[in-house]
């Protein structure tokens, strides 16, 4: 599953999970007319108090709708930020899961959904229309944040949770090779070149941001039959057998830390950053401006790691996306019941 856009490889959509969940068609819910995304929304009934967010319900009275995209860490999110608001005391309506990166961006700019959490790189490059990615993430988030303020959308302090390509090798290919950055595979790929072999999308192999990209920002030129060309979902199975040395992955996916695999560093930061954020729609965050301390220290204890733990809650465990998002919020003590 790629973003819309004309640069699919950076300015793709987050990559598609094992499992999707579909629209969601629940007791009392609410059905507007056939299909999903906009179409849709179910009331969230979480029965949760403020724990360390929420405190006094600032947003008692709120009437607000929680949006997402698709897939599983875009669904955990939507599932976070609708929790936090319930907690702080607004009644929330669900309408995440919307399909694409489009539909989900323009329910928060036309106020059919008062937020989201989004990545700074897909609104950089594909909305925003900017072919060069800012290096420095905190720059990265500044540039996109004052650019969509004209859209009538504002962009909350962003999370460390950056979910970008990399590449990914086992551990006995680890312990073999001791690569730990994309300079040190150049290195290999020169001084053992049969040693380096790549499974990766077709997409990938065939964008100048993506790897022709790549081994140009790094010196490095492999053969064509050190490179398999695969679905996504295969990629993460091949290199865990070893059946090529690294693998085109996401850094936030669960199945890097299920099936025990290590990421190589981008040290020379060629591959986009795609921070986690929360967006919110302008007029909704200016009625309630509590919002923004309602999201801000969850979004503070966002990382790689949660990212892969939740992820694989429910791509590799099979756990509902919701109910994982429910179970964080509580274990971190953001909120109480539920």
């Amino acid at each position: 599953m790629r973003r819309t856009g004309p640069t699919p490889a950076v300015g793709r959509t987050r990559p598609a999970p094992a499992a999707r969940r579909m629209c969601p068609v629940l007791a009392g819910a609410l059905i507007l007319v056939a299909g999903c995304g906009l179409t849709s929304g179910s009331p969230m009934v979480d029965n949760v108090a403020p724990g360390s967010i929420g405190q006094g319900q600032p947003l008692k009275g709120a009437h607000l709708t929680v949006t997402s995209k698709e897939f599983t860490e875009q669904l955990i999110l939507g599932a976070i930020t609708g929790i936090a608001f319930q907690a702080a005391g607004a009644d929330v309506l669900d309408r995440t899961g919307i399909q694409g990166s489009i539909g989900a961006r323009e329910a928060v700019k036309s106020g059919d959904a008062d937020g989201m959490y989004e990545y700074t790189g897909t609104a950089w490059i594909t909305y925003l229309g900017n072919s060069k990615p800012i290096p420095d993430p905190q720059q990265q988030w500044q540039a996109v944040h004052d650019a969509d303020l004209k859209n009538g959308l504002t962009w909350l302090p962003p999370s460390a949770l950056n979910n970008t390509y990399a590449l990914a090798m086992n551990q006995a290919n680890f312990k073999k090779y001791g690569t730990r950055t994309l300079s040190d595979v150049a290195a290999l790929s020169k001084s053992n070149p049969g040693a380096v072999t790549l499974c990766v999308e077709s997409e990938f192999a065939n964008r100048a941001d993506g790897l022709p990209g790549m081994e140009k920002a790094y010196g490095m030129k492999l053969p064509a039959k050190n490179i398999t060309q695969m679905d996504t979902g295969i990629i993460y199975t091949q290199v865990a057998k070893g059946s090529c040395t690294y693998g085109e992955v996401f850094t936030t996916d669960g199945r890097i830390k299920s099936m025990h695999l290590v990421v190589m560093e981008d040290d020379k930061k060629f591959f986009p950053n795609y921070n986690a954020a929360p967006v919110i729609n302008s007029k909704a965050l200016k009625k309630y401006p509590a919002i923004a301390q309602v999201l801000d220290p969850i979004t503070k204890k966002l990382d790689n790691d949660v990212a892969q733990t939740l992820n694989s809650k429910v791509d590799v465990d099979g756990q509902d996306p919701h109910q994982v998002a429910l179970d964080w919020m509580k274990q971190e003590g953001f909120v109480e019941g539920g």
